[in-house]
């Protein structure tokens, strides 16, 4: 009993902490922590793939850009309600997630990461040079707001409730994969592939369903994002930002929800804190990056955790006195 109080005090009080954040802070604050939120969803799914599956997948960028244009596609040329576009998105998800997965069936390691590297810049050269339909180098502008039936947001302030929303449904259901068997699954074929093909687990198929779990968060992420910043272009979507979700996923924890949080709060947030360096602060960034990856290969979060296990062993006494 002690063990279940305990995380469902945490998760309500993180809640209603998050709940008055729009009320304590200013503007930058806000369009930082709208971005952190996104970045949760998008390290959330890659988790499944390059932290459940072990599939390095760096093709992040690329089906984030495609559910960011899509969205501003079909909502400004189209005139499409947002929350329609939204269930496209999903659809878009499934079928990307699939056509990647097929060829991790085959391919492994270096070969793969290859192969969602070219995915990633085959998307990006596509939206740069259609320019009938994405705009090209000058990007899509003027796409409407995710607006709810009986609400129409304003700013990022307001905004910020429906992404929170978004992450919040996203944690859950990634938590609750990640502890279930189905996330077992996902993890005895990350230790031992063949191994786990011997005990009847359908290898392939697992393989794919990660993909497609990994699609569909970055796709709907990129939806919520045209949404937010109402103009986008495809500088944004390049290589070094799918580097930095590998990033955030191995400084946090790779495998562990919490540990996404982590990563992705740390990888966002830090730059911001560093901007004061001027031109030194991305060598500074990436030093400490690098210094993380090499004395805590596991990630902050185990350690954490670790360092955390007496104050929790006190709380269940406490608890049961």
């Amino acid at each position: 009993m002690a063990k279940q109080k305990k995380p469902l005090f945490l998760s309500v009080a993180a809640l209603l902490a998050l709940l008055f954040l729009p009320l304590c802070v200013d503007m930058y604050i806000q369009t930082v922590v709208n971005k952190l939120l996104i970045n949760i969803i998008i390290v959330l799914g890659l988790n499944f793939i390059t932290g459940l599956t072990g599939q390095m997948n760096l093709g992040t960028a690329g089906i984030w850009a495609l559910g960011a244009y899509t969205y501003g596609i079909f909502t400004t040329d189209l005139g499409w309600n947002g929350w329609i576009a939204m269930i496209i998105l999903i659809l878009l998800g499934i079928a990307v997630g699939r056509s990647l997965g097929y060829p991790s069936l085959r391919l492994g390691g270096f070969y793969l990461s290859l192969t969602t590297i070219g995915f990633s810049e085959i998307v990006r050269l596509l939206i740069t040079n259609i320019t009938w339909l994405t705009g090209g180098v000058i990007g899509l502008n003027y796409i409407p707001k995710l607006d709810l039936p009986f609400y129409k947001f304003k700013g990022h302030g307001d905004y910020y409730y429906l992404l929170l929303f978004f992450t919040v449904v996203a944690v859950l259901i990634a938590h609750k994969i990640v502890n279930s068997k189905w996330g077992r699954a996902f993890k005895s074929i990350r230790d031992n592939a063949e191994a786990s093909e011997a005990c009847g687990i359908k290898v392939s198929t697992l393989k794919i369903q990660a993909f497609t779990l990994a699609s569909l968060y970055a796709c709907l992420a990129g939806g919520l994002y045209a949404g937010m910043v109402v103009y986008i272009n495809p500088t944004t979507f390049t290589i070094p930002q799918a580097q930095n979700y590998i990033a955030m996923l191995m400084i946090g924890g790779i495998g562990s929800v919490p540990g996404n949080i982590l990563g992705a709060t740390l990888v966002t947030v830090l730059p911001e804190l560093l901007r004061s360096l001027g031109d030194y602060y991305w060598l500074v960034f990436c030093s400490l990056c690098l210094t993380m990856a090499v004395l805590v290969p596991d990630g902050l979060y185990p350690l954490i955790k670790k360092a955390l296990a007496p104050v929790s062993g006190l709380w269940g006494r406490r608890s049961k006195a």
